[in-house]
């Protein structure tokens, strides 16, 4: 390493912070600070970030001692104005050269066209690392993303956690600083239980190693996720399960422990009644455990914990948890029994005393917008309406159960069940879980086409409802996940394949509204909100911007319908057509076209009169002929949603297009004559329109 470089180590020493935000806090530490050295012109090398439940650290190899030495001009005042008549300097370039840190006679004279003036130029030391540090990091601190602040003691220090060490260190020098009042050092400390003693590091390459060797400490949270996942598959595979987990729950306990180990626990067996949906939300959610499942997918009466030390009596450490877990799924069970004892019909009564929205009334309300509006559009999905609307006023009936109310996450699961237990239709209870899909990003939708039909409805109602109550999101906020709600319905309808008139929808969504709630005025609004959603999903997918451009221009045509699945089908159309060799010539054609009917001023969606006989040039002669052959076809096809070989044939024109623009002059003197080709034109746009504003797509130009 260079003299004029040295590895710097920040390590910020708390009470446990924050588990389900750790990973975050540790991110955004590393990013701050390494922008932080960015803006201060401190060149670096290579970082690495650490944290624990008890500290955020960051290692940044290589860090410059000193800013970099940078020139400087100045330009003082002007010549006349800087020397009296004798030549003697005057107050003003006195001033200047002393705010320049010079005498007058370092200063030159700068020549421009507006004039004379007096100016300086010199070279300005860069400020040394150990001066800039401090407030580079107060200011990281400051700007990490902790929704609530919290002070300690006496101190009007402000953190998500109570501070107890700092370690800022440059090298083997330690940079004097105060931060959140706590004094800067080379002193960190080792896991509460198995080395409380201090450890003072020499440089802060060693930080790691030493915390592990001998703090028993594994600072870096990704290898310490993966150690814990490591041990757990090792015991479950030593059990012949596999364990139950998902990255949040593995960040989470991840988050917990600084030196994990995996230790095996069982319960009572007799809890296996429970749907192991409930008995997994209650070991994952209130103990941050590994459920198990056997060969068979079955759940197991066993679990991992993830100990936060290495024990000598791990057996007493095991039978700890197995004594805390047992109420827990006792109350599971407990809640099992006692809403089984109240069918999901009888509830449905009681949906009237639970608020949906203040102006958009009960969760009794609700599903009567949801039963009219699957009986509205059931032959659409192919169900019928008497399923659909009994499954419509059960879909909300199990949020009034013990077992949803301590697990929110299980609504719909539970639904399915009780409504089997219940007796009712197959269809209707797996329906009520369906429902629910998809419930994140990458989940699957609805499977059954009554639980698509269910979630359709269910997003449309909410969707017009909080539009019309005027809180749409806006930017980064969105408390009733609208987004999710949009996406999720226009995902159900592409990958469902069912057909649906957004516009329909909505509208009579709006019309369901209660009274005073003025929904109608919102249906474009929230169908545009759709499609921005929809080209959201298609940048996720890697399609190109054009693609999803060139079907929106046909939206704004008032025949136009705006059903998802269909728009699909034509952004799958374009991107096909787009890779043919064709597709270039004929994009660019179709913005010439455009081009020159907005200049003429004629409409492509208008009716043309077109009268073959005055075509006069052989080129437009064999377009015109070209277009008659292909356009009872080309109708067929798109009628059919076929619009992919509909693309396919109309690149047939391109040929009899590019000879018509070489050799044809549109815009004649000749007022009928230039009317006929623009009619002709007009023609050719008009049949594009039929799939897609190819104008928008790619045209090698």
């Amino acid at each position: 390493m260079s003299d004029a470089h040295r590895d710097l180590l920040v390590e910020l020493g708390t009470e446990e912070l924050p588990p389900k935000t750790l990973r975050i806090l540790m991110e955004s530490f590393a990013s701050e600070i390494i922008a932080g050295l960015d803006q201060a012109q401190l060149p670096h090398g290579e970082h690495v970030r650490f944290a624990t439940p008890r500290r955020l650290a960051v290692l940044v190899r290589s860090v410059a001692l000193q800013q970099s030495a940078r020139k400087i001009e100045r330009t003082g005042p002007a010549l006349h104005t800087a020397f009296d008549a004798a030549g003697q300097p005057t107050r003003a370039a006195l001033g200047f050269a002393r705010s320049c840190g010079v005498e007058v006679d370092r200063l030159y004279r700068l020549e421009t066209a507006k004039g004379a003036w007096l100016a300086y130029r010199g070279t300005q030391s860069g400020r040394a690392a150990s001066e800039l540090l401090p407030e580079l990091i107060a200011q990281a601190l400051a700007r990490l993303p902790i929704a609530k602040r919290m002070r300690w003691g006496n101190s009007e220090a402000e953190f998500v956690r109570p501070v107890h060490w700092l370690v800022l260190m440059l090298g083997a020098e330690v940079v004097p600083a105060t931060l959140l009042d706590i004094p800067s050092g080379n002193t960190s400390r080792g896991h509460r239980i198995h080395h409380p003693q201090p450890i003072s590091l020499r440089e802060p390459v060693e930080y790691r190693e030493r915390l592990h060797k001998e703090g028993y400490v594994i600072a870096d949270f990704d290898a310490r996720r993966e150690l814990i996942l490591a041990q757990v598959e090792r015991c479950a595979e030593g059990l012949d399960a596999r364990p139950v987990w998902d990255d949040a729950l593995l960040d989470e306990i991840t988050a917990l422990v600084e030196w994990p180990v995996a230790l095996a626990g069982t319960f009572d067996e007799t809890f296996l009644r429970v749907p192991p949906e409930a008995l997994v939300s209650s070991m994952q959610r209130h103990q941050k455990f590994f459920p198990l499942r056997g060969a068979d997918g079955r759940l197991l009466p066993r679990f991992i914990t993830i100990a936060n030390l290495q024990s000598q009596d791990p057996a007493r450490v095991i039978a700890g948890n197995e004594r805390v877990i047992r109420p827990r799924l006792a109350d599971a069970a407990f809640f099992w029994d006692q809403d089984r004892r109240l069918s999901l019909a009888r509830r449905i009564p009681e949906l009237k005393a639970v608020l949906f929205q203040r102006e958009l009334g009960s969760l009794h309300d609700k599903s009567a917008r949801i039963a009219a509006l699957g009986q509205r559009f059931a032959a659409n999905f192919g169900v019928e309406s008497a399923l659909v609307e009994r499954a419509a006023w059960l879909s909300k009936t199990d949020l009034l159960t013990q077992m949803v109310g301590e697990f929110p996450e299980l609504q719909g699961v539970m639904g399915r069940y009780y409504a089997q237990h219940d007796g009712e239709n197959a269809a209707i209870a797996l329906a009520l879980d369906e429902g629910y899909r998809p419930r994140f990003a990458n989940d699957a939708i609805a499977q059954s086409t009554l639980g698509q039909l269910l979630a359709v409805a269910e997003r449309a109602d909410t969707l017009i409802g909080i539009f019309a109550l005027g809180k749409a999101p806006t930017g980064t906020k969105d408390p009733f996940a609208l987004r999710r709600a949009a996406l999720g319905l226009l995902r159900t309808c592409i990958e469902g394949e069912r057909a649906i008139d957004l516009k329909a929808l909505f509208t009579f969504a709006a019309e369901l509204m209660p009274a005073g709630v003025q929904a109608a005025r919102e249906v474009n609004s929230v169908v545009e909100f759709c499609l921005d959603r929809l080209r959201s999903l298609y940048l996720e997918r890697h399609y190109r911007t054009e693609l999803f451009e060139a079907v929106r221009a046909l939206t704004q045509r008032e025949d136009f319908s705006v059903d998802p699945l269909d728009f699909h089908r034509r952004v799958l159309a374009c991107d096909e057509f787009v890779r043919l060799p064709e597709a270039a010539s004929l994009a660019a054609a179709n913005k010439r076209i455009r081009h020159i009917l907005r200049q003429a001023g004629v409409g492509h969606r208008e009716p043309h009169r077109l009268d073959p006989d005055r075509l006069e040039q052989a080129e437009e002669r064999r377009l015109c002929a070209a277009l008659t052959e292909l356009t009872p076809e080309i109708e067929r096809l798109a009628g059919a949603a076929q619009y992919t070989v509909a693309l396919q044939e109309l690149a047939r024109l391109r040929e009899p297009v590019d000879r018509f623009f070489d050799a044809v002059l549109v815009m004649s003197e000749d007022p009928a004559l230039r009317s006929n080709r623009l009619a002709l034109l007009a023609h050719v746009s008009r049949l594009f329109l039929a799939i897609a504003d190819i104008a928008w797509l790619p045209s090698g130009e």
